[in-house]
């Protein structure tokens, strides 16, 4: 599986907006939004026409309208979101659970790579169907949290260059397990 930009943008536009809800921010102009997350603003009409059909937001209109969570943020399941902006979670279409496609291979039922893929595609779904967006807007937060009490203990630190790769210790498990810990 491959986010799509389409897909990336839609998860980080629901993110902000949960946000935007949780500190009482009300709704957001879509001009605004696509500033804030630095966003095409065209591309962002056509997510949020899309994720307005599902039910997810919703637009007020008038001088003071934008857009806000339609939903609960509890009650989304990041793998809705993946799911309605870039369909399948499988990495080839015969691992699929909803948009299967057969494959070229002479033995499906016995294919070693099919298996995997399949696995592969029950970790994904797993991990993106446990977390709601209300779990990932609060590991924002905290995430958030944590730079800004770390950087005001840095004031005096030299700066360092700022690496340009995933590290584990930013990953989502580890922002959450160290909240636990503490």
């Amino acid at each position: 599986m491959r986010l799509t930009k389409r897909g990336e943008y839609a998860l980080r536009t629901m993110i902000r907006l949960g946000i935007a809800e949780h500190q009482k921010e009300g709704v957001i102009s879509v001009s605004s939004l696509a500033e804030q997350e630095h966003l095409p603003f065209k591309f962002l009409e056509a997510i949020l026409f899309e994720l307005r059909t599902a039910g997810y937001v919703e637009s007020m209109r008038g001088k003071y309208g934008g857009t806000r969570l339609a939903k609960p943020m509890k009650s989304i399941k990041m793998g809705e979101i993946v799911r309605l902006i870039d369909g399948k979670l499988a990495p080839i279409g015969c691992a699929s659970e909803t948009e299967y496609e057969k494959c070229t291979c002479p033995d499906e039922t016995h294919c070693g790579l099919r298996m995997l893929m399949i696995d592969v595609r029950n970790a994904i779904a797993n991990i993106l169907d446990r977390y709601t967006l209300e779990n990932v807007v609060e590991v924002t937060l905290r995430k958030q949290q944590q730079c800004a009490a770390t950087a005001t203990k840095k004031t005096t630190a030299k700066k360092t260059a700022v690496t340009r790769h995933a590290n584990p210790s930013d990953g989502f498990l580890a922002v959450l397990l160290d909240s636990v810990a503490q």
